[in-house]
């Protein structure tokens, strides 16, 4: 599958474009590509979808964000179909763009509401959002999720169509058919010719002659779904991923919305995530500083063995490289930060206070070097120097 380009890229737009830039240039890269102008050229048509999904992400601030942050993985990657993260249109068709973005054409190629074959307005059903909590393992490792969704679905008894059967069906009267209807306006400029959805039919063409007794037309009832949704690795807490198809079914068989998944992140009781590297706070015994010694400490993947050199300070800062989390983007992993802490006895037998009262007379106990007297925000700032 080829890489996706980039969004800002396909429109032909900065970064920092605003709203009415954007959609003036995917007005002209629509039109530029529109398949009535292209007619068989394969490649227009890609062009078209892809100017279409770009539209579709940068003109929503909330997509749009999430994309300058996380790039298309912020999408949902490129897989598309069912189950597939799509950050646009990747299992649409090209009557469900014309029926989200037709309006933009405004009156070229036959209007906003029809596609290059005559087709009919799409009704598109609404889209879901859900909250997933996960664990750091799972945002380590990536997971697959099964969930039972309460939505609406396709009718099972007519099939989603809304119709008793196949005949029971009439062509529109109003638009005859087509979907759309015309009508001659006044203006500064004279009188213009205007299109709209057909008032009759709502833009399908056709009306329903005998309803289906189930679902009482509409196509659709209340129920449930199990949809599974993979989440790639590396995932972060409000990242929004899109389930293409997934959402509530639409009216009279047409195109379901998207179900829209929420990453929570559950609090690790060892682990503090900071972007892709994990903070673990570490005590150890003031001999194990002294002395030196072997200790455990907790990862995503298990538990991990490091070494603790004699004469470790607290705030001292030990790197193990790769054990944080994967990037999103398929950029490396973090790693894993530990934090030495010493923990200080909080009561002394009259022995052990006499042995530190030893201790503290001899030379090596009466010299402070300077790092120590450090608090342990400037040591973090020197080891990352």
């Amino acid at each position: 599958m080829a890489e996706k380009r980039d969004y800002y890229e396909v429109l032909g737009v900065e970064k920092n474009a605003n709203a009415d830039e954007i959609k003036k240039a995917y007005r002209k890269a629509a039109i530029k590509y529109h398949p009535d102008k292209n007619p068989g050229d394969k490649e227009a048509e890609e062009k078209f979808k892809e100017a279409a999904e770009a539209y579709d992400v940068l003109s929503n601030p909330d997509k749009r964000a999430r994309y300058d942050q996380f790039g298309h993985a912020g999408m949902g990657g490129a897989a598309s179909g069912a189950g597939g993260f799509g950050g646009g249109f990747g299992g649409f068709s090209m009557e469900d763009i014309f029926s989200q973005f037709g309006d933009i054409f405004g009156g070229h190629f036959g209007g906003g509401f029809r596609s290059s074959g005559g087709g009919r307005t799409v009704n598109r059903g609404s889209d879901i959002r859900i909250k997933v909590h996960l664990t750091l393992e799972e945002i380590a490792a990536g997971v697959t999720k099964k969930l039972k969704i309460n939505k609406t679905i396709a009718c099972d008894k007519c099939g989603g169509t809304g119709a008793k059967d196949a005949s029971s069906y009439s062509t529109c009267s109003t638009c005859n058919g087509s979907g759309y209807v015309v009508t001659m306006q006044n203006s500064f400029f004279g009188r213009m010719q205007m299109q709209s959805v057909c008032p009759t039919c709502g833009g399908e063409g056709k009306i329903i002659t005998a309803k289906c007794d189930q679902c009482g037309g509409e196509g659709t009832t209340r129920g449930q779904e199990v949809v599974e949704i993979k989440i790639p690795a590396g995932v972060g807490e409000g990242m929004v991923l899109t389930v293409s198809g997934k959402g509530n079914a639409a009216r009279h068989g047409g195109v379901s919305g998207d179900l829209q998944v929420l990453i929570e992140e559950e609090a690790h009781p060892e682990l503090l995530r900071d972007g892709n590297d994990l903070i673990h706070n570490l005590n150890i015994t003031v001999t194990t500083a002294l002395l030196g010694g072997t200790v455990e400490v907790p990862t995503v993947d298990g538990r991990a063995k490091i070494k603790i050199a004699p004469g470790t300070h607290a705030g001292k800062v030990l790197r193990l490289g790769g054990k944080g989390l994967p990037d999103v983007n398929g950029y490396g992993r973090g790693d894993e930060l530990v934090v030495v802490d010493i923990t200080i006895p909080d009561r002394l037998s009259k022995e052990e206070r006499k042995l530190v009262e030893q201790l503290a007379e001899l030379p090596s106990f009466q010299k402070a070097e300077s790092v120590k007297n450090q608090n342990i925000f400037e040591r973090m700032k020197n080891f990352f120097r």
